[in-house]
């Protein structure tokens, strides 16, 4: 369980950020409006990682349940649902779920989905067949993210798939820089991560029998994101 008070503090952060500070950018940013230039390269990216993820999972995906942890406005949730998933969409900022909610398209064929407000570890969400966390887990350090990611394995039977912000020198030192700011003139700081580390207590048998399996990074101007994959053997 990842109930740390370092957990906790952070997604209290979070939450206030998305649900207050940020809704109104995020909106935009996965939307068709027009954005800047440096905005421009996160859109870009997000799509092009969310397209890699969508395609580690089964084409047909009718009769799987997924949890699609930290779903923002719902992107990556629809596109599993017209594969014929059942998608539980869970998110901390209930602002984001209700614009998800809003942009819900009128028909998902065969998929549905559940879009809740909560933690994405919560145990009370159930088994699923995958789990999906894009860019969710980005601002959590690694011992809490280990800790998300044992719960998760317990409760997933086929894979897990994640992305975290790699450490790079230009990443972390913004990381640094960004702890000189104010309090009120921060955004959540994203935490990079070697993503070896995360790996690691796969040898120690913490995922539940899950093994490491494909890795991808998506570079995209200011969009840097490493996506990796937890595999039942």
């Amino acid at each position: 369980m990842a109930d740390t008070a370092s957990w906790r503090d952070r997604r209290s952060s979070l939450e206030t950020y998305f649900n207050r500070t940020a809704v109104e950018a995020w909106s935009r940013l996965t939307s068709d409006a027009p954005v800047g230039r440096i905005r421009a390269t996160v859109r870009a990216g997000r799509d092009a990682m969310r397209e890699t993820l969508l395609s580690w999972l089964p084409e047909d995906l009718t009769g799987r349940r997924i949890l699609d942890a930290g779903c923002g406005t719902g992107a990556f949730a629809v596109e599993a649902a017209r594969r014929g998933a059942d998608v539980v969409a869970i998110d901390i900022a209930p602002n984001l779920i209700e614009l998800a909610q809003e942009r819900l398209p009128a028909t998902l064929g065969q998929g549905r989905i559940s879009f809740r407000v909560g933690d994405m570890h919560d145990p009370a969400l159930g088994q699923f067949d995958h789990v999906v966390a894009m860019d969710s887990l980005i601002h959590y350090n690694a011992e809490d993210v280990t800790r998300v990611l044992a719960g998760l394995s317990e409760r997933t039977s086929d894979s897990i798939i994640f992305t975290v912000a790699p450490w790079t020198l230009p990443l972390a030192a913004m990381h640094r820089v960004g702890k000189l700011f104010p309090k009120s003139d921060r955004s959540p700081a994203i935490v990079p991560l070697r993503p070896e580390r995360l790996l690691a207590p796969v040898r120690q048998g913490t995922y539940h029998g899950m093994q490491a399996g494909r890795a991808h990074r998506v570079s995209r101007g200011f969009y840097i994101s490493h996506a990796l994959e937890l595999v039942r053997s």
